[in-house]
């Protein structure tokens, strides 16, 4: 499934692909932008595996997930002909959910273990971090994270640099709008420019470097800076920001407790420059890690 995301998003952002847009009518001509259906219908397939093995063993009585949960109101909405619950709109709610939380969660933890092969003495700060609040017995859980600011400004600090989404998702004005003297109408599609945010020079100390201590204050104490908005802003903001938060530290600092990364022996320095896409990712490359 991630490499069916990978290639659509890889598909999605190359010109021929776009042009399609201006011309619909190529959606039914031959070329290599057919090539994007076929993936996309290849995952929205695995998707509909995955909701007919549900289907199979359904049980009412029995919530197992949010799969489960969208059956019952669509047993209770059955007689209503107005309805939106139906298996065609689940299949478009989970694919969404996959796109917005499989991808972007894996694609910041790459950018993560980049960071830490580019920057070992940080991981080194961390590796003190978690050995003095957590040790190595027992799993980080979300509690640790108020009392590991470093490891919390480094885990935001990944976001603000990888800034994986550089555009966001469009957006819509829902009535008439004046910013900065600016008239913009009710229905505008606006398209938020986080980098504009994210790499502003008057607000980060160094906008285009790896620096941790943009999220610390003098005494080392973790700082909330109103700049940082890698999921986004307004009505529209990321609804799932609160558990990719808690996965990505969770996640992160389970890997760092666990093993050192390094680059692997004479191998050089992977490159930090991103893959662009339709979205930001970091190039292919490869870690040695140690346990430790």
């Amino acid at each position: 499934m991630i490499h069916l995301l990978k290639e659509s998003f890889e598909l999605e952002s190359k010109p021929i692909t776009q042009f399609y847009k201006l011309f619909p009518w190529l959606m039914k001509v031959p070329g290599p932008h057919q090539k994007l259906f076929q993936v996309i219908n290849s995952y929205l397939g695995f998707l509909e595996d995955i909701i007919q093995k549900h289907r199979d063993t359904w049980d009412p009585s029995i919530r197992r997930d949010f799969i489960d949960a969208f059956f019952e109101e669509m047993e209770k909405n059955k007689d209503n002909p107005n309805s939106t619950f139906s298996e065609r709109t689940l299949l478009y709610i989970m694919a969404d959910l996959f796109v917005a939380g499989t991808d972007t969660t894996s694609n910041t933890l790459r950018w993560s273990l980049l960071l830490m092969l580019h920057h070992p003495h940080i991981q080194e700060k961390i590796h003190k971090e978690i050995d003095d609040v957590i040790g190595r017995d027992r799993l980080p859980t979300i509690e640790d994270q108020s009392n590991m600011p470093y490891t919390n400004a480094v885990v935001h600090e990944v976001q603000r640099y990888g800034n994986i989404l550089p555009m966001a998702l469009l957006h819509m004005t829902y009535r008439d709008t004046n910013i900065q003297g600016f008239e913009i109408p009710e229905g505008t599609t606006i398209i938020p420019n986080l980098t504009s945010v994210l790499k502003d020079g008057t607000i980060w100390k160094k906008p285009h470097q790896f620096y941790p201590e943009h999220f610390l204050d003098s005494e080392g104490k973790f700082v909330k800076r109103e700049a940082f908005i890698p999921f986004s802003a307004g009505r529209r903001i990321c609804v799932g920001e609160q558990l990719a938060r808690m996965d990505l530290f969770i996640f992160f600092t389970s890997l760092l407790q666990r093993f050192e990364f390094h680059i692997p022996y004479k191998q050089p320095p992977p490159r930090l420059d991103p893959l662009i896409m339709f979205n930001l990712s970091p190039h292919p490359f490869q870690i040695f890690l140690q346990v430790r």
